[in-house]
């Protein structure tokens, strides 16, 4: 090749160079948000609760991207249930908090990895920081308000699939307590669960020494002082509120588990017979009726870890299917990821996105 030809191959190949299209990176798929709103919902059930809380709650309700814009489709519904000193506004980001759901569901959805849905949590704060999803004289009504009046009102006032194949019920902590509790006695409500590290299955081993909370929620005898005792002892008087009311006990209106430094047996019953793993052969019937049963927790949280692994012996006893798992973590720090990546999908598999015909 002479130094002309060479010239031209030269500049050839870098004319092919330089004007060869360049590969174009494809761009990260822009995310549609949901809305989300917070509406008062009246619960006539929680009327006259002796706690004194108000019967009207916040409700924080997610509505998938497509809802505003296709206005026929309608839509399975998850009620989310949030734990102990939670509200909805702090899981939907009206509030700091370590977790919000709508980036979550935003990015479920638009993944494409689950499938659209209404997602829905009342605010069960009361003045014990929480209501164990119980129903009670001193906290009201509050496992009939949801299985009954808050379904009653989204079904009414939102564009639902109202019927139970569509309505699944998930919580994290006392919401997954509250999931469980619920969903076995209304599998006409709701069809599928799924529980976020439960708290409360299993009774409390007393028989060798009594709890240090036990004993100072005994010595609390005043509002002020509930309220700057610690995290502890708190779920003493939430878990007495919910399970061993006394309405002529002012100004608590509870009976806590000790008393003048002695256990009650009594109150102890009372507690022990609203644990799940107590009382779960006497739902078998309901939880058959279950299309969907699911529920994980962390490693590190081990004794929810191991009352899971009670449950799951318990469903394998009656060969009822369902999903478990315990995975490398602690009470919160990968919730968000098993709600994105486990329980959406789970919801996705198990609810029905079809429309009864009339």
């Amino acid at each position: 090749m002479n130094k002309i030809s060479s010239y031209i191959f030269i500049s050839l190949v870098s004319a092919i160079i330089f004007f060869a299209p360049i590969p174009v990176i494809a761009q990260q798929k822009q995310i549609t948000k949901g809305t989300v709103v917070r509406v008062k919902v009246h619960g006539k059930l929680l009327e006259g609760n002796l706690d004194g809380d108000s019967a009207d709650r916040n409700v924080s309700i997610y509505l998938p991207a497509s809802y505003q814009k296709n206005t026929t489709r309608r839509y399975p519904v998850v009620y989310f249930l949030h734990g102990y000193t939670d509200d909805d506004a702090k899981f939907y980001g009206f509030s700091k908090h370590w977790m919000t759901l709508p980036p979550i569901l935003d990015t479920a959805f638009a993944k494409g990895t689950a499938n659209e849905m209404i997602v829905v949590t009342p605010n069960a704060y009361t003045r014990f920081h929480g209501s164990m999803y119980s129903n009670s004289i001193t906290t009201g009504n509050w496992e009939d308000f949801i299985a009954k009046e808050l379904v009653a009102y989204m079904d009414s006032h939102y564009r639902t699939i109202a019927k139970a194949s569509s309505r699944g019920l998930a919580g994290h902590s006392m919401g997954g307590y509250g999931a469980l509790r619920i969903g076995q006695k209304n599998p006409g409500v709701f069809s599928s669960i799924y529980l976020l590290s439960p708290c409360c299955l299993s009774s409390q081993n007393v028989s060798n020494q009594i709890p240090q909370n036990f004993l100072r929620a005994d010595s609390i005898k005043t509002i002020a002082e509930f309220d700057k005792t610690d995290f502890g002892t708190k779920t003493v008087f939430a878990s007495a509120a919910a399970w061993s009311p006394n309405p002529t006990l002012p100004p608590f209106y509870i009976d806590v588990p000790v008393k003048n430094g002695q256990l009650q047996p009594m109150v102890l019953a009372k507690w022990n017979a609203n644990r799940p793993l107590n009382t779960i052969d006497q739902y078998i019937t309901n939880i058959k009726q279950l299309k969907g049963i699911a529920f994980d927790a962390g490693t590190r949280d081990q004794g929810i870890a191991a009352s899971i692994k009670v449950l799951d012996e318990e469903l394998n006893k009656y060969s009822i299917k369902h999903f478990f798992e315990i995975y490398e973590g602690d009470h919160i720090n990968r919730v968000a990821e098993r709600i994105e990546t486990k329980m959406l999908r789970f919801f996705s598999d198990n609810l029905s996105f079809t429309i009864p015909k009339r």
